[in-house]
């Protein structure tokens, strides 16, 4: 049996209570050189302006927190 065969075993048999603790673990693992991997989500919205699409916004970060309230 493979180690990945091995954490699906035992990933079976963690409760449900207690599988906020494994993922938590699990996606600290998948941290690459202090990096997280972008999600599907992110990636798409690279490529979007990558191709000219999309909106830049370019203020500070309270200014597109308050932006992003008001709508």
């Amino acid at each position: 049996m493979s180690d990945r065969e091995r954490a699906v075993q035992l990933l079976n048999v963690v409760p449900d209570d207690k599988m906020a603790y494994v993922i938590g673990f699990i996606q600290g693992l998948t941290i690459v050189e202090g990096m997280e991997i972008p999600n599907h989500e992110t990636i798409e919205a690279i490529e979007e302006l990558k191709n000219g699409g999309g909106e830049v916004y370019e203020g500070s970060a309270h200014g597109f927190v308050q932006m992003m309230l008001e709508d």
